[in-house]
């Protein structure tokens, strides 16, 4: 049998595709790049997982430092007049702790009383919703003639299992409210040395320079978001109170306080504050209407402050986008539940702070079609 000799490609210069791959196109992502991205994605894992197990030591630490920042121009006004940094750090620590002392006194008292009725209260609100009978009567015989289950036959009023639970997680430990108070006492009272030492850990002139921009935008826009919100926060709390005194509502001054107070925590706050409207007017009034007057209202002033008034002035110092928003929300309220909720859009601030200073707008662009 003969042995054909087989057919000798032609001589082509080197570096010249062969045919097989002329027409090839490079790969979408290199093994490189999938090995960074994925220890990227392991390393951004392992700081989630240290953020939630070390909780009950990082919480009150990163707490102290944002407030602390936010507080510290309130501290370089003092010493402009000569108060020494330590004395006014000390003064403005105690003014913020009477304030929230002040806050949770109107909050608390009214809960207290009422945490005692629950039983009671409970059983009131069962017979206020009476009116949903019918609506739910109708919506079960929907499901019966489209062949569903037949399980739903009254309202059923909650357990109140969840009290106890809830007040665990909703109330930090004394331990954690030491750890805060004298981490944000010590961190206001160095807060310059600190600012200098951070500076001067970078060798050249203008890494040095631009640390400091990157802190001194860090620090206005903190201090200026912190006393916006509370300006904001507290006509929405006199606001919804004054709503409160005209519905016939029980203890105006602390339904006031606690939608002052819940507010500070975007998206979650409003809709926490009208659920308890709701609940303390079907309790507290004679009819289903009267007690819905008091929630609609706040309705109202909430749609006036989140799309009129917080826009207008927050809006034009530092554009936050409402995706991120509701993201870093969600993320930090489940990993340090309210107070993480309350520190979401202040690291989102220092995160837009950063990425405007650390990534230059010069950047590469998505290439064009």
């Amino acid at each position: 049998m003969r042995v054909l000799p087989a057919e000798r490609l032609p001589d082509a210069p080197a570096g010249a595709p062969s045919p097989d791959t002329r027409n090839a196109q490079p790969p979408v992502a290199r093994r490189t790049d999938l090995v960074a991205f994925a220890l990227i994605g392991l390393l951004i894992i392992s700081i989630g997982a240290v953020l939630y197990v070390a909780r009950a030591f990082l919480l009150p630490v990163v707490m102290a430092f944002v407030v602390g920042t936010m507080l510290s121009p309130a501290a370089n006004l003092m010493e402009r007049y000569r108060i020494p940094r330590a004395a006014a750090a000390l003064v403005i620590v105690t003014a913020v702790g009477a304030g929230i002392a002040f806050i949770v006194g109107l909050i608390s008292a009214p809960l207290m009383e009422w945490s005692t009725r629950l039983p009671e209260l409970g059983s009131l609100l069962k017979d206020k919703l009476h009116v949903l009978d019918r609506p739910l009567a109708l919506w079960q015989e929907l499901q019966r003639m489209l062949g569903g289950s037949d399980t739903l036959t009254t309202l059923q009023m909650p357990k109140i299992d969840w009290v106890q639970p809830t007040f665990e997680f909703l109330s930090p430990t004394f331990a954690e409210f030491l750890l805060f108070f004298a981490t944000l006492i010590l961190f206001i009272a160095s807060w310059r040395d600190l600012r200098r030492g951070l500076i001067l850990t970078f060798g050249g002139h203008e890494a040095r320079l631009q640390m400091l921009r990157i802190l001194n935008e860090i620090e206005g826009h903190l201090g200026s978001y912190l006393l916006t919100v509370t300006m904001i926060n507290t006509g929405l709390g006199i606001a919804t109170g004054i709503a409160c005194a005209l519905t016939g509502m029980p203890n105006p001054a602390g339904l006031g306080a606690l939608a002052a107070t819940l507010n500070f925590i975007p998206i979650i706050g409003p809709v926490a504050m009208f659920a308890v409207l709701v609940i303390v007017g079907i309790v507290a009034l004679p009819t289903l209407g009267a007690g819905l007057l008091a929630p609609l209202a706040f309705v109202g002033i909430t749609f006036v402050e989140g799309h009129f008034i917080t826009p207008t002035i927050i809006g034009r110092r530092l554009a936050l986008n409402a995706l991120a928003v509701l993201l870093m929300l969600a993320f930090w309220t489940w990993l340090w539940g309210p107070m993480g909720g309350f520190l979401a859009s202040p690291l989102l601030i220092v995160a837009l702070i950063l990425k405007e200073h650390l990534v230059p707008d010069a950047s590469p662009q998505l290439p064009s079609d």
